[in-house]
């Protein structure tokens, strides 16, 4: 299986992204979406995934953080999709149940090809920062929905909202490092025959 890379971009009234993809990376995150809390985030998702991100965003943040972080996920997908090419040999699922602190996360992936989230996590504050807690979903929505992932995030106990969504981030990249793992495999893990 060759390295898995992607370098994309999206260009929009709203906002503008160049993002590059390592999947074979070393946990480096380079760059900065304006958003103090989602770049903290997504340092720890290239940490806790083993990934590589370099990124460039500019987004209206002037009306708020909605544009970036939907816009940022829909390219982060794509480059997974893109970076994945024909799925050959990779393990395709991934899981975990992830402690943080009093939180406790469960995260459960498919990269099967049909998009699909069930998220199932209350936030008990609204802001972090100048980060809308609400956010998340929309991040995690437009990555699967571009990807093509089927992916179920349930918050099993809980109280403190940063604690919360640094367990989602961080169980979300360790279930994806899982399904993106190269077996040794040259085949495509699926009785269809592709994915």
């Amino acid at each position: 299986m060759e390295n898995r890379v992607c370098s994309t971009t999206r260009n929009t009234n709203e906002t503008k992204i160049s993002l590059s993809l390592n999947i074979e990376g070393n946990g480096i995150f380079e760059g900065r979406t304006g958003i103090g809390f989602f770049d903290h985030m997504l340092n720890l998702f290239t940490k806790h995934g083993e990934f590589s991100l370099m990124l460039e965003v500019k987004g209206d943040l002037e009306i708020d953080g909605h544009h970036t972080v939907e816009d940022f996920g829909i390219v982060l997908g794509e480059a997974f999709k893109i970076a994945l090419g024909d799925k050959k040999g990779i393990a395709r699922y991934g899981d975990i149940i992830l402690p943080m602190d009093e939180a406790l996360i469960m995260v459960a992936l498919d990269l099967g090809g049909r998009p699909y989230l069930n998220f199932n996590a209350e936030m008990p504050v609204s802001l972090l920062g100048n980060f809308e807690t609400e956010l998340v979903e929309e991040f995690l929505r437009a990555f699967t929905m571009t990807c093509g992932l089927n992916l179920h995030v349930k918050l099993l106990e809980g109280k403190n909202t940063h604690h919360i969504i640094e367990g989602i981030f961080k169980g979300f990249a360790r279930s994806l490092k899982k399904a993106v793992r190269n077996t040794g495999s040259n085949e495509i893990p699926s009785t269809k025959g592709s994915l």
